[in-house]
């Protein structure tokens, strides 16, 4: 019971602590966008949420931090619809991943998990931009942008998570 307790106490930590990693790495870099939206490196860390800290708490991690940086970023608007895309996310890459894992080798499960995820972004900010513009027309603008954060972001975490955050011990003993 203690043990299962502690392990919960360090996934809600290293969750905070994940938010927290994915609100920075959406604000360090934000390439504006025509479509009034930022290319980041937020979806990094959604993805890398997902793999080590699983379905609940990294959902929990990516929504979090990514909200949070919308609305420090002034897209208030924005913040509830990427609490739930980013989340969903995060819920996406760990699945495809936990899936794919078991016949494909380890980096090509993480590009499939990574690329599923984005597509889920990408489809998710059409769909809610075609609510508030009232026009699908004025949403599918900002496609070819978000596809763009999307591959940047699927790069960028297979590369860390291989290169440096796999070859880290005790990380995935923490979260496991």
């Amino acid at each position: 019971m203690e043990n299962n307790r502690n392990t919960n106490v360090r996934k809600l930590t290293l969750a905070a602590l994940f938010a927290a990693f994915t609100c920075v790495a959406t604000l360090l870099i934000q390439v504006p966008t025509p479509t009034k939206g930022y290319v980041n490196l937020g979806d990094c860390l959604v993805n890398i949420s997902a793999w080590l800290l699983g379905p609940f708490y990294g959902a929990a991690a990516a929504g979090i931090g990514s909200s949070m940086a919308d609305v420090i970023s002034g897209y208030t608007v924005y913040a509830p619809a990427t609490l739930v895309i980013k989340a969903l996310m995060a819920v996406v890459s760990w699945a495809i991943y936990s899936t794919a894992s078991r016949r494909l080798h380890t980096v090509s499960a993480r590009i499939v998990a990574a690329a599923f995820a984005e597509v889920v972004m990408a489809t998710g900010y059409v769909l809610f931009e075609a609510v508030i513009y009232h026009s699908f027309a004025a949403a599918a603008v900002g496609i070819p942008a978000n596809l763009v954060q999307g591959a940047m972001g699927a790069a960028t975490a297979v590369a860390v998570y291989e290169l440096v955050i796999k070859r880290i011990p005790r990380i995935t003993k923490i979260t496991k």
